[in-house]
């Protein structure tokens, strides 16, 4: 026997509800035959340095690099060499941006990122000595030196076509139109477990809330872990195609793919096991609604959604993520996470804002599968250096479709 509410929807929205996930849980359990098995060539347990949990990593793992006065001081030379170039922003490289010395802790940041645990924190850049043009052009160019390929956030700017490629992730929600508000990213609301649409996001943290807002990381090879030893029927549904909502106008627009994919190693790779989605693609956000036209998640992938943020958030780190910090993370095996947070309406040095970047290192880039390709491709095809623009303020971005 199934359960199902009216007009055939599960009973989930964009923030989880534990006490129905235990309930959804425990009625498919008592009235459905659920698999007993993984998919076939799926492996019991993955392992190696991206696979950990909070407990293991403290103990072992050093996920800060402090800079130096004498890495300040490259990258102070490093600014002044770029300014006198006079080249637009979207010529920001390892070459325009030099770092003698620092690349090379870069370089290991990158592998890292790719090989290692998954994340770094770069600890320390004086955000206050900088005007805001400064701020982006140091957290550009140093990112490059991690990954060289920077992604769009946005295809328009002011009106017309564009890659945008800051975000700025900020509480806009006092200033804006609920309806214009494409999803938590732009509030002070907590933000759940999820993916971004890049290989490497970058944060780089502005200013500080008066409360909250902490960052949060779980490895995407333990939760699987987890969930293959505890409920591999939800591996199997995680592995298969989902309905994800593009938010056209029309409303009957979607895209049918998994969440979770598996690779198997190769000569060229290692095994892998990516987790791509955001939450609200799958059960809409505020005004920003799922749409009625197309196919509903099941009570399986309603409990498998549940399943994957609720062990995450249970085996996760959190991240003491400060003012002057950039934080570097690999979307294709991390999920992450932000509490909510309030910011000081009398203070402006007490609001939350971060920069973001998604990037791409050709040297360590993973191999994805095809089904992801038109995800990635939204961010990183025909991207150009005429049309690339760094916006200097916060502003919503033109279309819900972007993920």
């Amino acid at each position: 026997m199934t359960f199902s509410y009216p007009n055939g929807h599960a009973d989930i929205g964009y923030m989880p509800n534990y006490d129905k996930y235990l309930a959804r849980g425990k009625r498919r359990q008592e009235n459905e035959k659920l698999d007993k098995q993984l998919p076939k060539g799926f492996p019991s347990s993955l392992s190696g340095d991206l696979v950990w949990d909070a407990n293991s990593l403290v103990n072992k793992y050093d996920w800060n690099y402090q800079l130096t006065a004498e890495d300040l001081d490259e990258i102070n030379n490093a600014l002044r060499h770029f300014k006198l170039l006079n080249k637009p922003m979207g010529e920001l490289s390892p070459d325009t941006f030099p770092l003698p010395k620092l690349h090379a802790v870069l370089r290991e940041i990158s592998n890292e990122v790719h090989n290692g645990r998954g994340f770094k924190v770069i600890r320390g850049l004086p955000v206050d000595s900088y005007t805001r043009e400064e701020n982006v052009i140091i957290y550009a160019g140093l990112s490059s030196h991690v990954a060289p390929i920077r992604g769009r956030q946005d295809n328009k700017w002011q009106g017309r076509p564009a890659d945008v490629l800051v975000a700025h992730v900020k509480d806009l929600s006092q200033s804006s139109n609920s309806k214009d508000i494409p999803g938590p990213v732009v509030t002070a609301d907590k933000q759940v477990f999820h993916t971004d649409a890049g290989d490497v996001i970058a944060l780089f943290c502005l200013s500080e809330s008066e409360s909250g807002g902490e960052s949060y990381l779980a490895s995407t090879c333990h939760v699987y872990n987890v969930l293959a030893a505890t409920r591999p029927d939800l591996i199997k549904t995680l592995s298969e195609p989902w309905p994800f909502d593009d938010f056209a106008p029309a409303g009957d627009q979607y895209k049918l793919r998994p969440l979770l994919y598996y690779q198997p190693a190769t000569d060229a790779d290692p095994e892998r096991l990516i987790i791509q989605y955001s939450r609200r693609n799958l059960t809409g956000y505020m005004d920003c609604k799922r749409s009625a036209n197309i196919p509903p998640l099941t009570e399986a992938q309603a409990e498998a959604l549940d399943a994957v943020h609720f062990t995450a958030e249970r085996e996760a780190i959190s991240l003491d993520f400060h003012k002057g910090d950039i934080q570097f993370a690999n979307n294709l095996s991390i999920l992450h996470a932000r509490g909510a947070f309030t910011d000081s309406k009398l203070m402006p040095v007490c609001r939350r804002h971060l920069l973001r970047l998604w990037l791409r290192d050709p040297e360590y880039e993973w191999t994805k599968a095809l089904h992801l390709k038109e995800r990635f491709d939204r961010v990183y095809a025909g991207v150009t250096v005429e049309n690339s623009v760094f916006p200097l303020e916060a502003t919503i971005r033109s279309s819900n479709v972007a993920t």
